[in-house]
């Protein structure tokens, strides 16, 4: 992979928004642009599943083509379906008192979107939002992650095949790249990433007012009221947290449960990694922690609860040599970590699971809105009350009720965080607002009652007593 010069950037930035300038992309343009990322795209998944292995190390192919694979093709196709009826100015009655005049909104793209794109699903969480920003009438300049350098690659040569160099434009680089990038002038910047990064990528872009779309993560909770089944939420729990060995911003980061099942929780979740992975000899279902760095990480999150005398449990047995080589993290339960433990003052990001206890419902939100407002939240009732009430006294990016993930999925839902978690959202309608300006249009008569409007108003005092009744 070869880096882009930072110094380059502007002039490429300049370079996409002339070409925009020149042409803004209507209708029919949008839609051929999207048919034609969509099946050059859906003929190279092979490759693209290739390539995030490579990475990886070893990632699931099936979690590849879910995560990566299906989510882009119905993202793209979701667009394609709405794109004519949301570009479609909108009628906005004017009321009487500006009669016979009429109004608009309309959807009008904004120019060059720039995309700041993570490792953790790179090919679903970089080319959602382009296709998104294309959708919206937009050109778009790429920065896909360091990390992932097959992936990235594979980006870049995807998007050659299906754009011109005036419309979409991949750079490659490190973090100095990345910092480079978030500064400079784009009429929208869409980052994913941690909290911490998204607070410089907001900094960086604050000094030309550029809008912002974050996506950032924190520590999701899944609450398991007494009413609902173990067995049940463990599934569920186990799909969402070691799904891509649980590098997910969205995975569940810690369980909370009633009194007196936290045994029962962990028997269930032992459980569902014997059936879904057996005696991880083989391993191929299970995606591998995506560098060195990662994986120490999360080693040091168990080495200090063990240090706090905190109960551990690795629900497979792997050799150390095997787990370092392969990077290889076994699903891990931390039991009854204290707020002081590291594991959960930070997001996690992997496979280990903290597991704590809550006294009665208003304990269990509490321990809730005493931290940051999740991206995510998981509450597990069959009773709707209970639902309502922790739904209702929280606040958090999203909710999937009685399962884990699935409402990043669904194409009509907005997908975004909020404070700490990130601002603004896409996905379906909410991502192609995001990325276009809606624009207000009055379209005044020849003859209008606002002609009266002017000094001097002892002339038209009725009239004005009138409208303002």
């Amino acid at each position: 992979m070869s880096e882009t010069p930072a110094v380059t950037l502007a002039a490429t930035l300049d370079q996409l928004r002339q070409a925009w300038l020149q042409q803004r992309p209507d209708y029919t343009q949008r839609r051929d642009d999207l048919r034609r990322l969509r099946a050059v795209f859906k003929a190279r998944i092979p490759q693209m599943i290739e390539a995030i292995a490579a990475d990886f190390g070893h990632r699931s192919h099936h979690e590849s083509i879910i995560a990566d694979g299906m989510t882009v093709t119905g993202e793209i196709d979701h667009l394609l379906k709405h794109l004519r009826g949301w570009m479609k100015p909108e009628r906005v009655g004017v009321g009487w008192r500006f009669w016979p005049a009429r109004a608009q909104v309309r959807a009008v793209p904004v120019g060059v979107v720039g995309v700041i794109s993570p490792w953790n699903y790179p090919v679903n969480l970089a080319l959602v939002p382009l296709a998104t920003a294309i959708a919206a009438g937009n050109h778009v300049l790429l920065k896909p992650s360091e990390h992932t350098p097959a992936t990235s690659a594979f980006l870049q040569s995807l998007l050659a095949e299906v754009f011109p160099a005036g419309r979409v434009r991949v750079v490659q680089g490190d973090a100095g790249v990345a910092s480079a990038f978030s500064a400079l002038p784009f009429d929208h910047l869409v980052f994913t990433g941690s909290t911490a990064v998204g607070r410089k990528v907001m900094a960086a872009a604050a000094q030309h007012l550029t809008p912002l779309t974050l996506e950032l993560g924190g520590k999701s909770p899944a609450v398991v009221a007494a009413d609902y089944p173990v067995a049940g939420a463990a599934a569920r729990l186990a799909t969402g947290k070691w799904f891509n060995a649980g590098q997910t911003c969205i995975a569940p980061d810690y369980v909370l449960i009633d009194e007196g099942r936290i045994d029962a929780l962990v028997d269930a979740l032992r459980e569902q990694v014997r059936l879904r992975y057996g005696d991880f000899s083989d391993a191929a279902d299970y995606s591998r922690i995506i560098n060195d760095a990662q994986f120490q990480r999360l080693k040091n999150y168990v080495s200090d609860a063990r240090g706090r005398g905190l109960q551990v449990i690795e629900l497979a047995q792997i050799d150390g040599e095997r787990s370092r080589r392969e990077r290889l993290f076994p699903p891990t339960l931390i039991l009854q970590p204290g707020d002081d433990a590291t594991v959960m003052q930070e997001e996690i990001f992997g496979p280990i699971l903290p597991i704590r206890s809550y006294r009665n419902l208003d304990d269990a939100i509490a321990t809730i809105n005493g931290r940051d407002r999740p991206l995510a939240l998981y509450p597990f009732s069959h009773d709707k009350a209970t639902v309502e009430k922790i739904v209702g006294r929280t606040v958090s990016g999203g909710v999937t009720v009685n399962d884990t993930l699935l409402h990043f999925a669904i194409n009509g839902l907005p997908f975004g965080g909020i404070g700490a978690s990130g601002m603004g959202a896409y996905h379906g309608r909410a991502g192609f607002d995001a990325m276009s300006k809606r624009l207000p249009v009055l379209w005044q008569t020849k003859r209008a009652g606002s002609d009266l409007l002017r000094p001097p108003y002892s002339k038209v005092a009725k009239f004005i007593d009138l409208i303002s009744r």
